[in-house]
């Protein structure tokens, strides 16, 4: 829970051989919820919305590399709710490539996504939040990252002390780093991130301490 907001809800779920972070952004006035990034181990998200009382309206991922996307249908077919992510990643969300990853990563064969977004965006949760989409490509063509207030999720684009590999299908380091300088480091110094992997962070602290950055 946002101390500053008590009535948002963000809860870090660690799921899948890689660890993958899947968040749950949920509004508890209207205890409704946007899962992000559901990499594996639907159950033990389905048990957490439960647990909190929250329907999700939607699923959304950051990027469509099987370690964020291997949940994805089981926890549409069971919420009956749609998969959002950029263009630039609808392809491969459900590419080949990406089908062998997720079934060895504990996965269902991939579903495509119901809709598609691009950078600028809304997406909004409830009267009172939203996410705003930051298209950081760099890590995969279609890499995003969300911003809701302070809260930044910044999937496999920024890490704590660390950024996105890019040497899979569509990645380039070039095309990250410029993505990281350009696109979230202007957000601020008191901008909390929650990254695709591992804890969060500030922008203030990866702006100074980032080795991949400083």
């Amino acid at each position: 829970m946002d101390s500053h907001n008590p009535n948002l809800l963000v809860e870090t779920i660690t799921v899948g051989p890689l660890s993958a972070n899947c968040y749950i952004f949920g509004c508890l006035e209207d205890s409704v919820a946007i899962v992000i990034d559901p990499g594996g181990e639907p159950e033990k998200i389905i048990r957490s919305l439960k647990g909190k009382d929250l329907t999700p309206i939607m699923i959304v991922n950051t990027h469509g590399h099987a370690d964020h996307t291997a949940g994805n249908r089981s926890i549409k077919e069971y919420y009956d709710i749609p998969i959002t992510i950029h263009g630039g990643d609808a392809a491969f969300i459900t590419s080949a490539f990406n089908t062998e990853l997720s079934q060895m990563y504990g996965g269902t064969i991939p579903i495509a996504a119901d809709k598609t977004i691009k950078g600028g965006e809304n997406i909004r949760l409830c009267e009172h939040y939203s996410l705003k989409v930051i298209h950081t490509p760099g890590h995969s063509q279609g890499g995003i990252c969300l911003l809701s207030g302070n809260i930044l999720f910044t999937g496999d684009t920024l890490f704590s002390q660390s950024i996105g590999r890019s040497d899979l299908p569509g990645g380039s380091s070039e095309t990250l780093l410029r993505s990281i300088k350009e696109s979230l480091l202007p957000l601020g110094d008191a901008i909390k991130i929650f990254p695709g992997h591992g804890p969060s962070s500030t922008i203030k602290e990866e702006r100074l301490y980032n080795p991949f950055l400083t």
